[in-house]
């Protein structure tokens, strides 16, 4: 079973910056695609960002230009650079590491709270 640990979540003023990571527990084969997703207060669970073993990266509107993903394929981590956060950006930010062809899977982090304070 592979494990999702997030770190870094934390509370912040508005403007300011957090940095998100998530380890993985173990090697997943390549050729998968780690990613950010969020849960804001009464929305349902939705993309932050995503990024594929070979570097493609694809953002929601709200995180672009804000927010930068990035990973390290050798130590099985992600990392999101979130900045300029506002409070709409509160809420529970969960790690994913997702396979789409054989062999398959899809792995989540338990959550890491981010609430960002005007």
């Amino acid at each position: 079973q592979v494990q999702l640990e997030e770190s870094g979540g934390g509370l912040v003023q508005v403007g300011g910056s957090l940095t998100l990571n998530c380890a993985v527990s173990r090697s997943a084969s390549s050729g998968n695609r780690m990613g950010w997703y969020r849960q804001t207060l009464g929305n349902p669970r939705e993309l932050v960002a995503t990024v594929t073993s070979g570097g493609l990266t694809n953002y929601a509107e709200f995180a672009e230009g804000r927010f930068t993903i990035s990973r390290h394929n050798a130590k099985n981590t992600v990392t999101l650079q979130m900045n300029s956060l506002k409070p709409e950006d509160t809420g529970v930010y969960y790690c994913n590491v997702r396979r789409l062809v054989t062999p398959t899977y899809n792995y989540w982090g338990q959550g890491t709270l981010v609430t960002v304070s005007s």
